[in-house]
Parts: structure tokens; sequence; C-alpha cells
């Protein structure tokens, strides 16, 4: 039998907790990592030095910065790179990837400018959409890591490579589930990451639950409407990769989103929260792109657009929070399939 690889693009938070959730399931995890300390640290003590350090990686699991050298012969490849680094690395990667391998995409965004999906901007640079996949859903790679129970939702165009993915992925502690809405899938990852900075604004100012249940819950509608214009289903937003995901991220302190929220309101800028952190926040990028979206589209997005202003047009905090509590509310579910709102409101 043919040794099977797999070759894990990113070697972040995410990245490193999803070479342990493949490994049990093939021969060899090669894990790309752009700096080459951390993938020698990685091959010389099975931890990586720099994000989840206290992980042990499995014995199948090495790593390399040569990205040539972890694509050759790999059978699947799966990419978790922070958003705004995707084009450019699979720019990189697309001469070592074969037009047949299935590739699982990880990270959540959308790039300004194209308005592209990951998978759409993946599928651009590689071609044959049809053998890519994303997974999205309530998944905090520090538990992950730690083997707590987690699920998934797996998304793509053929049903054959979401199987496929599943058995890649599943095990007792991570369920994973199959979708055809690869759209929906990919707007809610995207999405809840803007209102997670929301959430973590709200918190910094001392909001209380009931303000964050409602923050959350009208931004699980503003996902709803983004989503349905894209012709995603709805109904997907109330799964694993919309409620499932929002819920997680607006309230967990894993949340990097979340912590910047908070940071910001306290007057750290997204510059220096990255740098301090080490981290891409990947609200901060969704939230322009989104933000350029719904304007091109004619969708109504105030949570988005309330971030988007505080991170890009230098509005101040009091103006973003009365123009969401000065609007008038209207139907709950509008832009979803369901009743439009009245012309007169």
């Amino acid at each position: 039998m043919a040794v099977r690889k797999v070759a894990v693009m990113g070697s972040g938070t995410w990245g490193t907790a999803a070479c342990c959730l493949v490994s049990p399931h093939v021969d060899e995890v090669c894990l790309w990592a752009r700096r080459e300390s951390v993938a020698s640290g990685i091959n010389q003590d099975h931890r990586n030095p720099v994000h989840l350090p206290d992980l042990v990686l499995p014995r199948n699991v090495c790593a390399t910065s040569s990205l040539s050298d972890a694509l050759r012969d790999a059978s699947d490849v799966v990419l978790a790179v922070p958003s705004a680094f995707v084009r450019t690395t699979m720019a990189g990667a697309a001469p070592h990837i074969s037009a047949e391998v299935p590739l699982l995409v990880l990270t959540k965004g959308m790039e300004s400018g194209t308005g592209m999906l990951m998978v759409d901007l993946v599928a651009d640079v590689i071609g044959n959409p049809r053998r890519l996949a994303a997974l999205s859903g309530p998944n905090h790679a520090e538990e992950v890591a730690q083997g707590k129970v987690s699920a998934a939702v797996i998304a793509s165009l053929d049903p054959g490579i979401a199987e496929h993915f599943q058995q890649l992925f599943v095990s007792e502690a991570f369920r994973a589930y199959a979708s055809s809405d690869l759209v929906g899938v990919e707007v809610c990852g995207a999405a809840k990451n803007v209102i997670a900075i929301a959430a973590g604004i709200a918190a910094g100012l001392g909001a209380g639950d009931n303000t964050l249940a409602a923050l959350m819950t009208r931004g699980l509608a503003e996902m709803g409407r983004l989503s349905a214009a894209r012709g995603g289903d709805p109904l997907t937003c109330m799964g694993l990769a919309g409620m499932g995901d929002l819920v997680v991220t607006c309230t967990s302190r894993h949340s990097r989103n979340r912590s910047f929220g908070e940071a910001f309101a306290a007057g750290e800028s997204l510059a220096d929260y990255e740098s301090r952190t080490g981290m891409v926040v990947e609200g901060a990028q969704a939230a322009l792109s989104l933000w350029e979206m719904a304007h091109a589209m004619g969708i109504e997005a105030p949570i988005t657009d309330a971030v988007h202003d505080l991170l890009y047009e230098g509005a101040e905090l009091a103006d973003a929070i009365g123009s969401l509590l000065t609007r008038t509310p209207h139907v709950e579910f509008y832009g979803m399939g369901q009743p439009e709102r009245p012309d007169n409101d």
C-alpha cells in the first residue's frame, strides 16, 4: 500500500492542532512553517515553539519551511494560513499540487477587493474547485489539541470530497458533519469574527449579559442576510458554522477576536494588539471585506458597519454604539426568505 501523506500548510494554532486530528489516519503529516526556526523546533522537540508549545505532536508529524518538500507526494492538503496570506501562499504552492489532490480549507475569511471567499480564492489560484472543501465550526485550537469534545461541519461542492475529509478528521472527540452549502459555511466563518469583535468591545465597555445576547442574536440575523445574498442557505447559520461558532467566538477566553475587541475598548490599536500577541485578528480583515460586499450588494449589516468604521474610519466608540441603538427595529429575520420589512420603516 502506498504511503499516505498529508501536507498541512500553516503552523499557527489551528494548523498545529489539525496535525493531531489527521495523524491517526495517515502514515505521515508534514507541517509547512513559514519560518525555518519553527520547523526546526518541531523536528527536534516534537513541539511547536511558538504556538501551543505545551502540545507534544505525534511521532508521524514532521515539519519543513519548504513548500515543495511539504507538498511532495502529498495525497491531501490542509490549508491553515491567515486569510491575508492565502493568495500568495497558494501561488507559491500551485506548481507542487496536482489538479486532483483534495484540499481542505481551514482558513475563515473573505478577500478584500475581490470579495472572494477562501475556497473561491484557492480555486482561482489552483483550479478544479470540486476537489476543494471548507471546515468550520466552534473549534478553538487550544481545546482541540487537548482532546476536548468538539464538532465541525465540512462543506464541499462534491459530497464525496466532504465525506473524504470527514473520514480524515473524525474521531470520538472530534465530530465532523457534512454539508453541501459551501457558501453559507464560508460566509458564517468570516462574519462571526466581526460580530465577536463587537462583542469584545461591548464586554470591554461593561455590557451585561442581556446586551451581549442581543448583540450575538442580531449578529446571527446579519450573518443570515449576508449568506442569503451570496446564495447560501440561511439555515446553515443555525448550525455549527453559524450559531455554534458565533457563540464560542463571542464568549471564549481563547477567542482572539473577542479579546481584541476588549483591548480595543481599552484603547489598544489593532497593530499593537497583533504585535503583542503574535496573532492575526481575522475579524479585522473580514470587517473590511464584508463591509465592501454589503455595500456593493445593498445588504443591511449594521454591526459590520460599526466595526468597520471603528477600525478603518476612526469612528468614536460613542458614535458607533449610537448608530446601532438609534436604528428602528424591523421584522426579525428580514433578508433571509422572510417577508421584507415595510417600505415605510
